[in-house]
């Protein structure tokens, strides 16, 4: 059986316009929730940011059906969330799903899982996140799955229609009523950040800048 629901609303390119400027890294200095697991990292070297909404797809073992039918649906500006249901031996995305994804307008994919043919993701410059490489693949077996329903990806709980924000650091899924005020805290750091380094390429101690050197030295 298969669960079908309708796509979610595109982002507001407000939104997109403001993370596209942001860090996963920046995010994970006060936020604990919504970065997927460490060991999902990118395959495309070196990895792009990119922001994308949330289109999710639960799929079964070794059967890719559902996720051919969801590139069709997919979206300029959509991000494919693939969760595998814990499968980690079959790849269900590879150059073909790659190039259809990218035709498709698809700004980039994680898979809770392997992918393959990743010479064939670097040539077409495809944002992809996975849990390394498999060289055995899915099937069109038809065993039914779900779109655009609520998954699991890296212990992250995704839903459809979510914000997801995804670098060389990781992948990051926000809420979206929640996502203009996380971009404007993170540009608001990454800023202090610049004024930082500044200064200390003119002379100033890190750990007076920080205040680790007065902590250490009270304590001493």
């Amino acid at each position: 059986m298969y669960t079908i629901n309708d796509m979610p609303p595109p982002l507001d390119p407000r939104i997109v316009e403001a993370l596209s400027q942001v860090e996963t890294a920046t995010v994970g200095h006060w936020r604990l929730m919504g970065f997927v697991d460490p060991t999902i990292q990118s395959i495309l070297r070196p990895a792009r940011r990119v922001v994308g909404t949330a289109v999710t797809v639960a799929i079964p073992s070794s059967d890719s059906t559902l996720l051919h039918h969801a590139v069709g649906l997919a979206r300029p500006g959509d991000f494919l969330v693939v969760d595998r249901l814990g499968d980690d031996r079959h790849a269900c995305w590879g150059g073909g799903v790659t190039v259809a994804a990218k035709a498709a307008g698809v700004v980039g994919a994680v898979v809770d899982g392997p992918c393959t043919d990743t010479e064939e993701i670097d040539a077409s410059s495809f944002a992809l996140w996975a849990r390394g490489v498999s060289p055995i693949t899915t099937r069109l077996h038809d065993l039914g799955g779900g779109l655009n329903v609520p998954v699991s990806c890296g212990v992250v709980a995704v839903m459809p229609g979510d914000v997801i924000l995804a670098d060389a650091s990781g992948v990051l899924a926000l809420p979206r009523a929640d996502a203009l005020v996380i971009a404007e805290r993170a540009l608001a750091i990454q800023q202090r950040s610049v004024d930082r380094e500044a200064a200390i390429a003119g002379g100033a101690k890190l750990g007076e800048l920080s205040g680790a050197s007065a902590k250490v030295l009270a304590k001493a």
